[in-house]
């Protein structure tokens, strides 16, 4: 059986974990290269919790023991180096040009959604879209551009795509969602409490809830079903545009992989209005 990569596991088992445990786990994840070699001791008095509650943390995840629990991320670290290898090669090159520099942090945020934790929550949002009998996007602030950009693209490829305001309207919306809905939040720093809200109403309501963050436990993502992360790794000091798109456009194109039939039916009677409506200019200059 494949491992489950460290950080999934932590955001899985959260809600269930003590305080304490929490703080351990909150750690953790931040901090995980200088974790992977400290002793259960040393995590604690960072933490500020006793040494026991860090060993009860590797029993709440499921290990036997704390040094199990060690060498799970100890793997996962090894892993994450070789994906990242070429990174070293392009970082060295870092200058004063502040293009550059923009340039070299957006491919390593790039890098980060190849990960196979990544992967595999992509096609489950995929998999949940694709079934969804409609789709609620939300994004505040920062967020809604994003929002914006991805409730387009899936409009584009299938019906029952709604965006919310960044202003509200969302009680009206979500009036018309069933058990078989999807919800998508965008949520990013600095996060907005009307996402954080909105998030919550989807999870008491029972209704599957898509985070787009950059974090596992970020607010919003530490409650959602499927928790799909842009940054989770990297040290760029500040959010990317680029490869939240990116990440969209990773969804599509999975869409596009496996409800095809749907896709086309909904593209031609797209067609059809566009033609009828004179959408688009035509001419060829």
């Amino acid at each position: 059986m494949e491992q489950i990569p460290f950080k999934q596991l932590v955001k899985e088992k959260f809600p269930d974990l003590s305080t304490g445990q929490k703080k351990v786990a909150k750690y953790l994840m931040e901090n995980l290269n200088q974790a992977a070699f400290k002793t259960a001791f040393q995590i604690g008095r960072h933490a500020a919790v006793s040494e026991t509650t860090v060993i009860r943390l590797s029993y709440a995840l499921g290990f036997e023991s704390f040094s199990e629990m060690q060498t799970n991320i100890q793997e996962d670290l090894l892993q994450q180096n070789q994906a990242d290898n070429g990174n070293s090669n392009l970082m060295q090159f870092r200058t004063g040009d502040p293009f550059k520099r923009v340039i070299l942090n957006e491919i390593q945020s790039l890098k980060q959604l190849i990960n196979s934790a990544n992967i595999q929550e992509i096609w489950k949002a995929v998999d949940a879209i694709i079934k969804a009998d409609q789709v609620l996007i939300a994004g505040h602030m920062l967020s809604h551009a994003a929002a914006y950009w991805f409730s387009y693209m899936l409009g584009s490829i299938r019906d029952h795509v709604t965006l919310c305001s960044p202003t509200g309207e969302f009680i009206e919306k979500f009036a018309n969602l069933t058990n078989n809905s999807v919800v998508v939040v965008f949520s990013f720093p600095r996060y907005s409490n009307d996402s954080i809200k909105l998030a919550e109403y989807v999870v008491d309501n029972g209704i599957c809830l898509i985070a787009v963050t950059d974090r596992l436990l970020s607010p919003v993502g530490s409650i959602s079903d499927i928790v799909l992360t842009t940054e989770e790794n990297a040290e760029t000091g500040s959010n990317s545009i680029a490869s939240v798109i990116s990440l969209v456009d990773l969804i599509i194109e999975g869409i596009h992989e496996r409800d095809q039939g749907r896709i086309q039916s909904h593209q031609k009677k797209l067609e059809k209005m566009y033609s009828s409506f004179h959408v688009f200019n035509e001419k060829r200059f």
